[in-house]
């Protein structure tokens, strides 16, 4: 069983609901192996099992064609987007790490999924804001740095369509965003990022506790 990042979650049930999600397949299974080998304690970057799974069903049930991705790593989620594209579909992801992204790449190739995605090395945000303005998304996935997470909320919603759709990964953080004694920088920024989100009258949100926590935004 891949290793869960829900602490605020009775062990016991975490076990439970990944025994009872749909398991990942051959080629999934190997990149944890080799992230894992690869990374190290930086492995805990990838998202679990449970959170791809997901990811692919909520790509297919918006029929979204237009997906963007900020924050690859060796390119899990990527897969389990681009997996869930309809005909025509193109994901395209953006991260600065060319040698992390390279196992993502290779990865891809066996998935056979190096057609539908693109992949962009450089700062997200200097790459977002020279999107035309007629680049219509119709989902996006925030899994990068946190102190932008804001930088990149903003710079997608023009983008995003009537109905589209925003996940952000990792917004309770541990569950520490609740402690309100927990004073960590990262613990406010995502404690400012979920208030933000929460006020914003363009959007409809819900926060689930996939993982360390997915919000899924709605745009008006």
């Amino acid at each position: 069983m891949s290793d869960m990042k829900a602490p605020y979650l009775d062990p016991a049930v975490g076990r439970y609901l990944y025994a009872h999600t749909t398991q990942p397949d051959d080629v999934l299974e190997n990149l944890i192996l080799e992230t894992r080998e690869a990374a190290g304690d930086q492995a805990v970057m990838q998202i679990t099992p449970d959170e791809g799974r997901f990811l692919t069903m909520i790509t297919q049930l918006s029929y979204a064609r237009n997906v963007i991705e900020i924050g690859t790593f060796t390119g899990y989620s990527a897969i389990c987007l681009a997996r869930g594209l309809g005909p025509g579909g193109r994901l395209t992801c953006f991260d600065v790490s060319e040698e992390w992204t390279s196992i993502a790449q290779r990865h891809w190739e066996k998935a056979g999924l190096s057609d539908r995605i693109e992949l962009r090395i450089g700062p997200a945000a200097e790459s977002l804001r020279d999107l035309p303005v007629q680049h219509n998304v119709d989902l996006v996935f925030i899994d990068a740095d946190k102190p932008n997470y804001q930088t990149y909320y903003d710079l997608v919603m023009p983008h995003l369509s009537p109905g589209g759709l925003i996940l952000v990964d990792n917004t309770l953080w541990g569950g520490r965003v609740a402690d309100p004694l927990d004073g960590e920088e990262t613990t406010r920024i995502m404690r400012e990022f979920n208030d933000m989100v929460f006020h914003d009258d363009r959007v409809t949100s819900v926060m689930l506790p996939i993982a360390d926590g997915l919000t899924l935004i709605r745009k008006h």
